[in-house]
């Protein structure tokens, strides 16, 4: 009896649409890099901007005590809603804001074939994916029923006008490269040249464009601290500031893995142990992608350290006079490439 259950619960949990939402790269995974990168933005931060705060925190344990306060503040602090609050969305949206940033891992693999689900389009279908969370931010902004969420939800929609076509017009400018809108074609395509090599264009404006889609610096303009509190999230407290917390953070993990597997090679170089096929397919290619995405993920929290918060206008400004343009350059780029390429 307990072995059969055993066996259904191993069965259930390597069950790839569980094993990639829950396991990795999905929720487990996304907490451990959401709790390294919190960590890593703290004390890079403090070391350059010399914040003595998160330097002398349980220096003997890397400040680590600090991350388990705020887990049990968060855990445990009273969610407060305000009376003028619109009750059922202001609870809805950081719940679902959440967990549809967490959604598009179900159509980005991280082994050549243990796949989460089968799909011939899945680099589109994850980019598809990315672009609901923020309408979340402004459910929250406008059922919170104050003016400084107000002004971060306006803010957040204006940002994402800007940057999510960004963001496709450098992923297309790949796929017309590799020839295919599926990851597991697009990996093995640069099984010898990462795509960051072949189209350094694209891959510089998709990576602006997700500092700008997930708020880091200098584009935290819709959650402007010294401006407008916290923008959409103002009114939150407790569990659901802290999922609010995590939403950001959550979607720069997923557009990084995006990232990875566009321009960084995926889970190129490819190491195999004979003898362990469930090792050498899933975890170590698997843990290969991760890894480069959580160093591409500390790359976008360093900016906090050095640089200072663009106003609304001149972000605006720089994604539709500049960073636009450069992704339209991305995409001629890659155009081109393929005529040289069936030229020569």
């Amino acid at each position: 009896m307990l072995e059969g259950v055993i066996i259904f619960l191993k069965n259930l949990i390597l069950w790839p649409p569980i094993f990639y939402l829950l396991i990795a790269p999905g929720l487990i995974t996304i907490l451990i890099a959401l709790i390294i990168l919190i960590w890593a933005e703290r004390k890079i931060a403090g070391r350059i901007q010399m914040r003595y705060g998160p330097l002398e925190i349980s220096p003997k344990i890397g400040g680590a005590i600090q991350l388990l306060a705020d887990l049990m503040r968060y855990t445990f602090q009273e969610i407060i809603i305000p009376r003028t609050a619109d009750t059922l969305p202001y609870l809805i949206a950081p719940i679902a804001g959440f967990v549809i940033s967490l959604l598009p891992v179900a159509s980005i693999p991280i082994s050549p074939i243990y796949l989460p689900s089968p799909m011939n389009n899945s680099i589109f279908v994850a980019l598809a994916i990315t672009t609901l969370a923020p309408i979340f931010s402004i459910l929250a902004a406008w059922a919170s029923n104050n003016k400084f969420s107000l002004i971060g939800g306006a803010r957040e929609s204006f940002l994402i006008a800007a940057y999510e076509l960004i963001i496709i017009l450098s992923a297309v400018g790949a796929v017309i490269i590799y020839g295919t809108s599926n990851f597991i074609e697009a990996v093995s395509a640069q099984q010898k040249i990462w795509g960051i090599i072949i189209n350094p264009i694209a891959a510089v404006a998709f990576y602006v464009a997700v500092l700008m889609a997930t708020g880091r610096f200098p584009f935290d303009i819709a959650e402007a601290e010294a401006e407008i509190v916290m923008g959409a999230y103002t009114e939150y407290s407790g569990l659901l500031y802290g999922l609010s917390m995590g939403i950001s953070y959550t979607r720069m993990f997923v557009y990084n893995l995006i990232f990875t597997l566009l321009f960084l090679g995926g889970w190129y170089p490819l190491i195999a142990l004979p003898g362990h096929a469930f090792i050498s397919n899933v975890i170590l290619p698997g843990t290969i992608v991760v890894l480069k995405t959580i160093v591409v993920s500390l790359t976008m929290v360093f900016t906090r350290a050095i640089y200072g918060r663009l106003r609304i206008d001149q972000a605006l400004g720089g994604a539709w006079k500049f960073w636009f343009f450069v992704a339209v350059a991305g995409l001629i780029w890659g155009s081109a490439f393929v005529a040289i390429q069936q030229v020569i």
